[in-house]
């Protein structure tokens, strides 16, 4: 070797994790597994398993780092100076829309409905999620909006088919032209935000009101999510109060509808999702249900993007973990591995637990949807408070300790730290934020108090199985004993409603290491930053059951 060939060999690259792919996301994410099973969708382990493949895969992961590489672009008019209003994406964006309602996402417990259809579902959501967040928007949004159009039987009878049909049309043209179409929604208002009562948007009969007649809109939205979606629901007044209305891109005519995209939003997070801004100039749009009962009608709609915006969060919690332990199992600093030092060991174990936790509430309220009781029923309207609230609330700060396990390369965007970061906030701001969230959960205890004696059955069932859970439960009835104060301390109480239903359903998943911990760190402690686990908790067993193999 000469001595210029010497001094061109500057080093050798040791020392660094191999990229984690073509592993098989579910079958290798056992807490997952073990809750299909105990929520009652056992029976879909097959296709999970093989979506799980596919969710893995180095070209499907490739899909989700390009689709937010590649923001969406709008165009207001084609090059004949039509108004056309099209986003356009990046093809990777639509092949992973296309997997996804392939697989059902948005129709599975709609057009196959049986006992744990909609665990099935989640999983399948949760399993998508881990690979790219912001496509599962128009998904959430397609999928939650078949309870509000029930309302209008007519109106069903003709966009359900299309809902259902698994497939994904892009194309940007009348829904008669189409094979498949998605839905979206569009509430808020500059004026108004999470208050849509102070909606100025108003509904004008064309011939005669009443539901399913058709109405035009003038007015205008602040937040209009995936607006290439091939109608919208959205809420304006009428003279008898607020109403809920379907309002389609195109007419059957071929007229493009008077729903005019005004630009699309710079987010810091969710980059492949297209968000807008929208004027409303004489928008066509159907009345669902009476007149007045608008935010009732449209309700049903935001309770399961709520639901799915609990998934989703679990989901980023899920792959924050995956990544952190993935590194730290391949990583050797000090002369050892990273997963074997105890220091480590302490706040991958927590990230874990976090994260199972999260996944396991969320798999509960799925078992409740599939549940045609009142008890359950009540137990979605207030658990999904509880869940969304928390979960969403926990994400953030998870998703910054995975990136510091991963140390300077998490931060670089060639990862997907940076975007599991960016996008941590996201569910705990959209379809309601933590104090919306709080005011939920006492706005249902005042309206069904019984909601909260369901939840309290749901936490007692784990009574007596651990003495941390027991001393943290028995005092849960004293946090509504001062009704004067119950709205400046709601965030406190659904807090605490949350910790002892996650303590609860650990103790009763049957894995009795992530439940001790679970109570011992969660229930006895203030402390709410991560790697503060007490001593005695067997970390390497935790970290193992969590951890990917690849």
């Amino acid at each position: 070797m000469t001595g210029s060939d010497y001094l061109a060999e500057t080093h050798e690259v040791t020392n660094t994790p191999p990229p984690l792919q073509d592993y098989n996301l579910y079958l290798q994410d056992t807490a997952l597994k073990e809750a299909l099973e105990r929520e009652g969708a056992g029976w879909a382990t097959e296709q999970l398993s093989q979506y799980g493949k596919l969710t893995g895969t180095a070209e499907m992961i490739e899909w989700g780092h390009l689709a937010n590489r590649h923001k969406p672009e709008f165009n207001t008019h084609d090059r004949y100076g039509h108004r056309i209003d099209q986003v356009d994406f990046h093809p990777s964006y639509h092949q992973l829309m296309d997997r996804a309602i392939s697989a059902g996402l948005p129709s599975s417990p709609w057009t196959h409905p049986k006992p744990g259809a909609h665990v099935a579902r989640a999983a399948l959501n949760y399993l998508q999620s881990q690979v790219e967040a912001g496509h599962g928007c128009p998904l959430t949004m397609t999928f939650a909006a078949v309870p509000s159009l029930l309302k209008q039987p007519d109106i069903a009878e003709r966009w359900l088919p299309l809902i259902h049909s698994g497939r994904y049309d892009p194309s940007n043209r009348p829904v008669t032209e189409k094979q498949g179409a998605t839905i979206g929604m569009a509430m808020t208002e500059k004026q108004g935000g999470s208050d849509v009562r102070a909606n100025s948007t108003r509904a004008y009969a064309v011939d005669k009101s009443g539901p399913g007649e058709c109405y035009q809109l003038v007015g205008h939205k602040y937040f209009v999510s995936a607006p290439m979606s091939d109608a919208f629901l959205m809420l304006a007044y009428t003279d008898k109060g607020l109403g809920c209305f379907l309002v389609p891109r195109w007419l059957d005519d071929g007229r493009k509808n008077a729903l005019q995209i005004l630009r699309l939003k710079e987010k810091s997070g969710n980059a492949s999702n297209a968000s807008s801004e929208a004027e409303l100039r004489g928008a066509q749009g159907w009345l669902i249900g009476e007149e007045g009962r608008g935010v009732a009608n449209i309700l049903e709609m935001v309770a399961l993007t709520r639901f799915d915006c609990m998934i989703g969060s679990a989901a980023g919690m899920r792959q924050a973990s995956v990544q952190a332990l993935h590194h730290c199992h391949h990583r050797s600093a000090f002369g050892k591995l990273l997963d074997q030092q105890p220091l480590m060991q302490n706040v991958l174990a927590d990230l874990a637990i976090e994260s199972e936790a999260a996944m396991v509430m969320a798999m509960r309220m799925a078992r409740a949807l599939d549940s045609n009781t009142e008890r359950d029923a009540l137990l979605i309207r207030l658990g999904t408070a509880v869940g969304k609230y928390w979960i969403c609330k926990r994400t953030p700060g998870h998703a910054y300790e995975a990136m510091e396990c991963i140390g300077g390369s998490g931060v670089m965007e060639t990862t997907i730290m940076p975007r599991l970061y960016r996008e941590a906030p996201v569910n705990a701001i959209w379809e309601g934020s933590g104090n919306v969230q709080a005011l939920d959960m006492l706005r249902t205890l005042h309206k069904e108090p019984e909601a909260l004696e369901v939840l309290r059955d749901e936490i007692l069932q784990a009574k007596g199985l651990h003495e941390t859970f027991d001393r943290f439960i028995a005092p849960l009835d004293k946090l509504f004993s001062r009704p004067e104060e119950l709205e400046y301390r709601a965030r406190h109480i659904i807090g605490q409603l949350a910790l002892a239903t996650q303590a609860s359903l650990l103790l009763r998943a049957d894995n009795e290491l992530v439940a001790d911990a679970f109570c011992r760190s969660r229930l006895a402690t203030e402390g709410w930053l991560y790697g503060n686990l007490p001593s005695g908790i067997n970390c390497q067993a935790i970290i193992e059951r969590a951890r990917p193999v690849s």
